[in-house]
C-alpha cells in the first residue's frame, strides 16, 4: 500500500472532530486537521469544539460532488453580474469569497400512498345556437356554434408510491433553500461510509426525525394532487378533494453536495449567502435591493407619468 494510501485510510479511520456554530446552530463533522473554521453557511468566525450529540442518526447515502471547486465560483460569479440593477451597491460587482464544500443532511422520505377522491368532471360538447342581430338598421336571425360543458361526479381511489422526496435535516440551510436547489440526480445516491466524505465538511442532522416527518407528508400529499390533476379524465374538472391514507413511511439521512459562498460586497454589510447545488451548479442566493434605487424607479415612473399626461392635456385644449 502507498504512502498515501496508509494516510488517507488512517485520516478516515481517526477519530471525527465535532464542531457547532453558536450563530446559526449547525453542527459540523470534520477531520481533526479542520479544527479551527468559519461556519460555512453564515460565516460566523466562532465555530467550536462540542461533545457529539447522542441519538443524532447516522447517514444512510451520501450524494457525490460533480461540480468543481472552480466550476461553482464561475457560476455565482456569472449569477453576481446578472443580478437586478435594483440590488444594493456592490453585489454585481462583487468576487465570490472562500467556496466551501458541505455535505449537508436532509431526510429521504418515501411513502405508498392510498388515495380516496372526488370531483367534478367537465365534458364539452358543441351546440348550434339561433340568435338576432341588427344589420343596416334589420332584424336578421343567425347562427352560430358555442361550445357548452356537461358535468358529471367522479369518485375513486389513487394508490400509488411516493419516492425521493427531500426535506433539510439541517437549521443552516433552510427547506426553502433546499427546494430551490433541487433536483439532484438521486440515482447516483451511494451506501454511506466515512471514505465517501473524508476531506469534506459534514453536517449532523440538526432537525430530528420528528420536527421532519410532518413537513415529508405534507409534501408527499401535493406530490398526490398532483398527480391526481394529471390523472382527471374530461376536458375541465373542479372541487377536486382527495384524503390520503400513508403506509410503509420510509425516513433515511443522506447527505447532499453543496457549494457554500459567503459573498462580501460592502464594508459592514453582512455577507450575503450564496448555495450551489454541487451537482448540478444550480445557484440559490437573495440579492438584498436598494431601497434608494427602487425609490428612484419609481419616482422616474411618476415623473414620466405626469409630463405624458401634462402633454396630452395640452394637445387637447
Amino acid at each position: 500500500m502507498s504512502e498515501q494510501s496508509e494516510e488517507k485510510t488512517s485520516a478516515v479511520a481517526g477519530p471525527l472532530l465535532h464542531l457547532g456554530c453558536p450563530s446559526c446552530g449547525a453542527r459540523l463533522v470534520v477531520e481533526p486537521s479542520l479544527r479551527t473554521m468559519r461556519c460555512p453557511y453564515c460565516a460566523a468566525p466562532s465555530v467550536v469544539e462540542r461533545p457529539p450529540v447522542p441519538g443524532v442518526p447516522e447517514p444512510t447515502f451520501a450524494l457525490g460532488f460533480t461540480v468543481t471547486h472552480t466550476a461553482a465560483r464561475e457560476h455565482v460569479a456569472h449569477w453576481l453580474r446578472t443580478r437586478s440593477r435594483f440590488t444594493r451597491s456592490g453585489i454585481r460587482s462583487a468576487e465570490p469569497g472562500e467556496v466551501r464544500g458541505v455535505y449537508v443532511p436532509a431526510y429521504l422520505y418515501s411513502v405508498l400512498a392510498h388515495t380516496r377522491f372526488s370531483a367534478s368532471i367537465g365534458e364539452n360538447y358543441q351546440e348550434t345556437e339561433t340568435y338576432t342581430a341588427t344589420e343596416n338598421g334589420k332584424t336578421v336571425t343567425r347562427t352560430r356554434t358555442v361550445t357548452r360543458t356537461e358535468w358529471r361526479p367522479l369518485a375513486g381511489e389513487l394508490t400509488g408510491y411516493v419516492a425521493d422526496v427531500l426535506v433539510t435535516a439541517s437549521t443552516g440551510l433552510r427547506n426553502e433553500e433546499l427546494e430551490a436547489l433541487e433536483p439532484f440526480d438521486l440515482r447516483g445516491l451511494a451506501r454511506y461510509t466515512p471514505a465517501l466524505i473524508s476531506g469534506w465538511v459534514a453536517e449532523e442532522p440538526s432537525l430530528t426525525r420528528e420536527q421532519c416527518m410532518g413537513q415529508a407528508r405534507k409534501e408527499a400529499v401535493e406530490r398526490v394532487g398532483g398527480r391526481l390533476e394529471q390523472f382527471m379524465p374530461g376536458d375541465s374538472h373542479s372541487g377536486l378533494h382527495h384524503e390520503p391514507r400513508l403506509e410503509w413511511e420510509a425516513l433515511d439521512v443522506c447527505l447532499l453536495p453543496v457549494w457554500v459562498l459567503a459573498v462580501r460586497y460592502a464594508e459592514g454589510a453582512p455577507p450575503l449567502r450564496v448555495l450551489v447545488n454541487g451537482q448540478t451548479g444550480e445557484v440559490v442566493g437573495k440579492a438584498p435591493l436598494s431601497a434608494w434605487k427602487v425609490t428612484l424607479a419609481i419616482l422616474g415612473v411618476l415623473a414620466l407619468a405626469a409630463v405624458g399626461y401634462l402633454l396630452a392635456s395640452g394637445g387637447a385644449r
